[in-house]
């Protein structure tokens, strides 16, 4: 149970409002135009499903892809101090600059996708002065050392989630956006989501914890431990998934989480990129169960972790081509697919149209 003490009444009734219901009427139709298309009933395999998941999220029998947005959410972690990234933390810093002078994979990504793309700066060790295309939202300089403390206060909790669902309203509410995408950047967030993963799946930390931006295997060894230490912490508090995301996430972590319950509320599809994102959204699915509704999966990263949280996903990734560079890249890799499989459903001649015999069977 939340504890409802912690927390501003804004807040928990937006967490308890009601999910958007998909159109099963959409759904039917855009599955009858399936078995009318030339083509043997199902030979397209995936690109049917998602053509008929869009149709009922969108609530029309022939979905369309045209517009997109793009939120990064970025944030620095206390955890960092225990050595867990082959990296320093004033990358995340130099990193938003890079993202907002268009060289990041991401910024070229959605330049290419047509996307709207925003970062939001949840907090940095190293301070940013005003960039373009980033939406300066600090929290604290860093997250709590989940090895040491809780990651977040209950207040930092609820300002980070309603950072992601503010990232929707402005990005996809009111019809402006046909499809969600969020990615992060955090130099040490595979370690929290390391540590949240073996506390949802049930794992051990070795099972969930890998190489992040590269460590060696010593380096994988060490992080190992402090996740060990980080989960032996926090057991007891365990239980609840909200509570969980306040002591082992972080605030991208926490701002994802609220964009995918945002789009759920809202109706607008999303699609997850990899290791991070999906724990955020399966800790969405967790603290509003139907959430799973409105999520598509992009891509399985190369995260070991990754290979058992798949398992408890709702759905399985589109693509499988071993990423693992985070900032939402493997999801805006993946629209095309989503889009293609839009325009067959939509373009193709059913059996009357082109005047061909369809199955009798």
């Amino acid at each position: 149970m939340i504890d409802q003490a912690l927390y501003g009444d804004d807040f928990i009734g937006w967490l308890e409002q009601p999910l958007a219901t998909l159109d099963q009427a959409s759904r039917e139709q855009a599955q009858e135009r399936q078995q009318q298309l030339t083509k043997p009933p199902g030979s397209l395999g995936e690109l049917e499903n998602i053509a008929v998941r869009l149709a009922a999220m969108q609530g029309r029998d022939q979905p369309a892809l045209d517009r997109l947005a793009i939120a990064v959410f970025a944030a620095d972690h206390g955890v960092a101090a225990e050595g867990v990234s082959a990296f320093p933390q004033a990358v995340t810093a130099q990193m938003i600059a890079n993202f907002s002078t268009g060289g990041a994979a991401i910024s070229v990504s959605a330049k290419a996708l047509g996307a709207e793309l925003r970062v939001y700066n949840l907090g940095t060790v190293e301070p940013l002065p005003e960039l373009t295309g980033v939406e300066p939202r600090i929290i604290a300089p860093q997250s709590g050392n989940l090895a040491r403390e809780a990651a977040m206060t209950a207040e930092q909790l609820e300002a980070a989630l309603l950072v992601g669902r503010e990232a929707v309203d402005t990005l996809a509410g009111e019809g402006r956006a046909d499809l969600f995408i969020g990615g992060e950047m955090g130099i040490g967030n595979t370690t929290p989501a390391a540590a949240l993963s073996a506390v949802l799946l049930g794992c051990s930390a070795a099972e969930t914890v890998g190489p992040g931006t590269g460590l060696n295997n010593a380096g994988v060894l060490h992080k190992v431990k402090v996740v060990e230490q980080a989960l032996a912490l926090h057991q007891p508090h365990s239980d609840e998934p909200l509570e969980l995301l306040r002591r082992l996430g972080g605030f991208e972590l926490a701002a994802l989480t609220g964009a995918y319950l945002h789009c759920a509320k809202l109706g607008v599809p999303a699609l997850v990129d990899g290791y991070i994102c999906s724990v955020a959204a399966l800790l969405a699915c967790r603290i509003q169960p139907g959430c799973e509704d409105w999520l598509f999966f992009a891509h399985s990263s190369a995260e070991p972790g990754y290979r058992l949280l798949a398992e408890a996903l709702p759905s399985k990734p589109l693509l499988d081509l071993g990423f693992r560079l985070g900032e939402g890249s493997g999801a805006a890799v993946a629209v095309p697919l989503l889009r293609m499989a839009c325009t067959l459903h939509n373009g193709m001649a059913t059996f009357a149209e082109a005047a061909v015999s369809g199955s009798d069977r």
